[in-house]
């Protein structure tokens, strides 16, 4: 059975208390703020990890995206209580996992307006969710297109194109990569003459997390 990797959504009202349980997983702080282990967190800030987590929205709420490894069973992450409203934005079973010692990798891709990302393939798939601007991916023989919220899945080894709208535009994701890949960029160019050219994006990692489990 492969793996699922989960993207959900949470919207915290202001002192809105939530637990969640012992899973690998990166949340990413979209706007607002809250209390984690007694420090705040506030737009823009992300954490990682394994253990149990207790979180406790600040005066102004918050709004929270939140990736998971899970097993392939029913969807059980939507988060529940009080002032809280949860949704899963986007779900994809995890079928070009590498094999061997991974680790989940949580960053930023930031590209000026009209920037690109020449053809190119990862070490692993992942899902991202764009946080400002606007976006065409072209994969698989299509082009899509997204705006601020949208959420898409790269399987990894399958080519894509990516073009940024004429605003900045930046976007937040996760990689389930090999572990040797940690520090390390994830990207590979399919296009000799590509490799050379600068390159307009501009990435920040949040998290290089070692996980328990292997690839097949």
């Amino acid at each position: 059975m492969y793996p699922m990797l989960r993207l959900y959504e949470d919207v915290l009202a202001n002192g809105a208390e939530a637990a969640l349980p012992p899973l690998a997983r990166m949340v990413f702080l979209v706007h607002g703020s809250v209390a984690r282990a007694g420090r705040e967190l506030r737009d823009g800030d992300a954490w990682s990890g394994e253990a149990t987590i207790a979180l406790k929205a600040g005066p102004g709420g918050a709004c929270l995206w939140r990736w998971e490894l899970t097993d392939s069973g029913g969807d059980g992450g939507r988060l529940a209580g009080p002032g809280i409203s949860s949704r899963e934005k986007l779900a994809a079973r995890l079928e070009t996992l590498p094999k061997g010692r991974l680790l989940l990798r949580g960053d930023s891709v930031a590209f000026p307006a009209g920037g690109c990302a020449y053809l190119h393939r990862h070490q692993g798939p992942g899902i991202r969710c764009l946080l400002e601007g606007g976006i065409r991916i072209d994969t698989h023989g299509r082009s899509t297109s997204y705006g601020p919220g949208g959420a898409w899945y790269e399987t990894g080894p399958d080519p894509v194109f990516a073009q940024a709208a004429d605003r900045p535009t930046r976007f937040i994701r996760v990689m389930i990569l090999p572990a040797s890949y940690i520090g390390k960029s994830s990207v590979e160019y399919l296009n000799e003459e590509d490799k050379a050219k600068p390159k307009s994006q501009q990435y920040k990692i949040f998290a290089d997390l070692p996980l328990t489990i292997e690839g097949p």
